[in-house]
């Protein structure tokens, strides 16, 4: 079992207790807009394996712009912008940008989620982050915490 913290578009900040709140992820994944490096300083700190993606407010190309990960025997797309439609051999696409959090199935059957905004919500939802919990021959496990 894998359980994953992912968050998104943390624009150069984050609230104080974030880092503390991740500490039990056996991984943190970013989906883009962390804009300077140096905002990951505190994460990378917590001494897990830190995957992140490029979004479309860095100035900087230090991360790619899409990430497959494998966990669990679930194939993972991670990307900042949420492309028109499911990359071929994706189970779950997770995404950013949007600054609203999302849990969808598309027709194909391929997951769709977005943990929502940690620093800048928009009025349709407030601050939050997503758990990622992936284990093999069980469905993926998703959960939206409020910050």
């Amino acid at each position: 079992m894998t359980r994953i913290a992912v968050i998104a578009d943390t624009h150069d900040r984050y609230p104080p207790g974030l880092p503390a709140r991740l500490a039990a992820a056996d991984e943190i994944w970013h989906l883009g807009d962390v804009c300077e490096p140096d905002t990951l300083a505190e994460f990378e700190g917590l001494g897990k394996p830190l995957h992140v993606v490029l979004g479309n407010n860095e100035w900087h190309r230090l991360w790619p712009l899409e990430l497959r990960l494998e966990r669990a025997g679930a194939r993972c797309f991670l990307v900042h912008i949420p492309p028109g439609r499911a990359p071929a051999g994706a189970d779950i696409v997770l995404h950013g940008h949007t600054h609203v959090p999302r849990d969808e199935t598309d027709a194909r059957g391929v997951r769709w989620l977005n943990p929502g905004c940690i620093t800048r919500p928009n009025r349709q939802a407030p601050a939050s982050f997503g758990w990622l919990t992936l284990a093999k021959g069980a469905p993926p496990d998703w959960r939206l915490e409020l910050l």
